[in-house]
């Protein structure tokens, strides 16, 4: 029972968090919306940096060898996702990284012509000069499908689904500001290196094993490299076919895979701290395959790592760059701020069915559900799973009408259900035993308004008395 509690918490957190997120959501499908709020936004010059990937984007889709038809497509349906309030939501952040993939597919279509020489002697020359050897070419002498699976893994998995779900845990369990700054920093990060890419183009060092140190031209396919091992293992041809037919085959500096990682690894330790030794071990295992690979230079790897740490801490706001505020929950709300009712009421906490939960009781499943803004879902998630019936008052059938009020009757009769979970009962008669002290706060449900009738004396008594036997 413990072990299958503590497997299945951190997914019922995270469907906690993805119900609170929805939640969150602007559900709204009316341009108008989008509009009003474009007339009173107030535009400042940052926001000169739209120019910039309107002008880049209409480069690409002008240099585009694509039918008329389908390249008007892309600039309209991106136009309705923005107008849409829910979409616009998710592609209005999305914007750099999709200006950084329409670049990276797009720039085939550059003449051959207006294209720089690719370099195939610079890298090597770099690697040997500034390490004193050259590094990627001692770490592929030595191959073993076990290593293979291992650079596969992080290189030829890792890097398209790391990003999607860094972004993910940013939208579930972090302020907003997050994952709007993971979409920009990510975004442009990349969308330099293909620039870079561009300006200077080099040869990687798998064309280094296949041709040597002859001069290289655009008319030179790609090649999966070391990635070509794993699609015989899996009998495939995905990444021969995906790696011949890419559309920068000399894009080795920088390398965006280092890259990628580090900003994954940075943004990880940052916003989830806890996280911080595993996410660095990952980058560092994704380094060492890049060369394993023959798809970079040591060099390429240092450079890649350089320009994600650059745009890291360049385009950080100054809201996020606290630890508090970086870890802070959806809302800015911090679960350590949350009162449980128990507190309010100086009352234990329960610690659930069975006593077998850990430290981890209810009570803490509550504040979580409070640092998500669901407060109804935290009234729920006490009512079914707190059993506190000991403390709730079973009222005899002899009670008297007065105390009845104080104890919700759920079944229809004079006695509470001995098997209802709430903790509502408790709540109630404690506000009331506390009664004195809350109206010193001034919210007491016995106010100062409220007053007792006076005791009868033995005269009043005696004569109450006799008017009842005249009456009788």
């Amino acid at each position: 029972m413990p072990f299958r509690i503590t497997v299945l918490q951190p997914f019922r957190r995270v469907g906690v968090a993805f119900v609170a997120a929805v939640g969150r959501l602007d559900k709204s499908l009316s341009p108008s919306d989008t509009i009003n709020r474009l007339r009173q936004y107030n535009f400042t010059f940052s926001d000169s940096a739209y120019l910039f990937d309107i002008s880049l984007a209409t480069f690409w889709l002008y240099i585009m060898e694509a039918p008329f038809l389908f390249k008007l497509m892309i600039p309209i349906l991106y136009t309705v996702a923005l107008l849409i309030p829910l979409t616009s939501q998710f592609f209005l952040p999305a914007t750099p990284i999709l200006l950084y993939l329409l670049s990276f597919f797009s720039s085939k279509y550059i003449p051959k012509e207006y294209r720089p020489t690719p370099s195939v002697v610079l890298l090597p020359t770099l690697e040997s000069v500034l390490y004193g050897a050259n590094v990627s070419d001692i770490l592929t002498r030595f191959t073993h499908p076990i290593l293979d699976i291992l650079a596969w893994v992080p290189y030829g998995v890792g890097h398209y689904v790391i990003p999607f779900i860094v972004a993910a845990f940013l939208w579930l369990f972090r302020p907003k500001e997050s994952l709007r700054y993971w979409s920009r920093a990510f975004g442009f990060m990349n969308l330099t290196g293909v620039l870079i890419q561009l300006v200077f183009p080099c040869a990687a060092p798998w064309y280094e094993l296949i041709y040597g140190l002859t001069p290289a031209d655009y008319s030179i396919r790609g090649s999966p490299g070391g990635l070509a091992r794993i699609d015989r293992l899996f009998h495939s041809n995905g990444y021969t076919a995906a790696f011949s037919n890419s559309p920068l085959v000399f894009g080795a500096f920088p390398s965006l895979h280092a890259a990628s990682a580090t900003m994954e690894a940075l943004f990880m330790s940052h916003f989830f701290p806890q996280t911080t030794k595993y996410v660095f071990v990952y980058a560092a295992v994704l380094y060492w395959a890049t060369m394993y690979l023959t798809h970079h230079y040591l060099v390429d790897v240092v450079g890649g790592s350089c320009l994600a740490v650059t745009f890291f801490y360049l385009m950080m706001p100054e809201e996020l760059k606290s630890p508090t505020a970086a870890t802070s929950p959806p809302g800015a709300l911090g679960a350590s701020s949350y009162r449980s009712k128990y507190e309010i009421y100086d009352l234990d906490e329960p610690r659930g069915r069975g006593h077998r939960r850990g430290p981890r009781s209810n009570g803490a499943i509550m504040r979580d559900a409070e640092a998500f803004e669901l407060e109804g879902l935290s009234d729920a998630e006490s009512e079914s799973e707190m059993d506190i019936t000991f403390r709730s008052p079973v009222v005899p059938d002899s009670a008297p009408a007065s105390a009845v009020p104080l104890v919700k009757n759920l079944n229809g009769g004079g006695r509470a259900s001995p098997t209802k979970k709430s903790h509502r009962h408790t709540a109630s008669i404690a506000s009331l035993i506390r009664a004195e002290e809350r109206g010193e706060e001034g919210w007491s449900p016995i106010g100062s308004s409220f007053a007792f009738p006076p005791t009868p004396t033995r005269p009043q008594t005696f004569e109450e008395g006799r008017g009842a036997g005249a009456r009788t």
